[in-house]
């Protein structure tokens, strides 16, 4: 059973390839789905944005100071999720072939072809999906305040997709990007289990896994 894994495991903590991309599926269509441009999650979440708080200010019965406050704690809320999914779910251990195979999948190949453009968001089939679980659960939780807080959520992902895609396709740049590029550069380069947070270091401070 281990000799299975660890023919997984180069996948978890494998070694980047700056170059390159890889094959993960052969069927052809599952494979073209697995890739995206940056630029379509990121417009499909902003207009989805949009239109959640044109709905929340028009036809909610929440005040706008209501809305901005909700839209806000989305924002903030999505810094510690991005931790927690980054953390827990992408560096997921892989005690068995199949937990290996899916770090993989999800995460491991991109940890080993880091520059792969076509596969540093989640495809948009996939995330429509995710998104409409999420929305649907947050709306639960919250009845109509979803249309405010959920907005805030997806301007906090759509933010993320735009650091990570930003640390990954260019040099560092001279400004305060430049700092989010090192700290995400430490976790491929230096050390995979420190620095999960990418659009913002804080909860990596708060939990003790941020590295200099």
């Amino acid at each position: 059973m281990q000799a299975k894994i660890d023919d997984f495991r180069p996948g978890y903590h494998a070694r980047p390839k700056n170059n390159g991309t890889k094959q993960l599926f052969e069927n052809p269509l599952l494979e073209a789905l697995s890739r995206t441009h940056i630029m379509v999650p990121i417009s499909m979440w902003l207009i989805s944005s949009a239109v959640l708080v044109w709905y929340a200010f028009n036809y909610t019965n929440f005040s706008n100071r209501a809305i901005i406050g909700l839209f806000a704690t989305g924002l903030f809320g999505f810094t510690l999720f991005e931790y927690v999914l980054h953390r827990y779910l992408y560096h997921l251990e892989p005690k068995t072939p199949q937990r290996a195979k899916i770090q993989y999948t999800f995460h491991g190949v991109h940890h080993e072809f880091p520059k792969d453009k076509t596969r540093l968001a989640m495809p948009p089939a996939l995330a429509i999906l995710v998104g409409l679980g999420f929305f649907g659960l947050f709306f639960l939780l919250m009845g109509e305040a979803a249309y405010s807080f959920f907005p805030g959520f997806l301007v906090g992902y759509s933010g993320y997709l735009a650091v990570h895609f930003i640390v990954h396709a260019y040099t560092p740049p001279k400004n305060s990007f430049k700092k989010l590029w090192i700290n995400h550069s430490v976790h491929h380069y230096k050390n995979h289990d420190s620095n999960y947070g990418v659009s913002s270091p804080l909860w990596d401070h708060v939990f003790g896994t941020y590295q200099k």
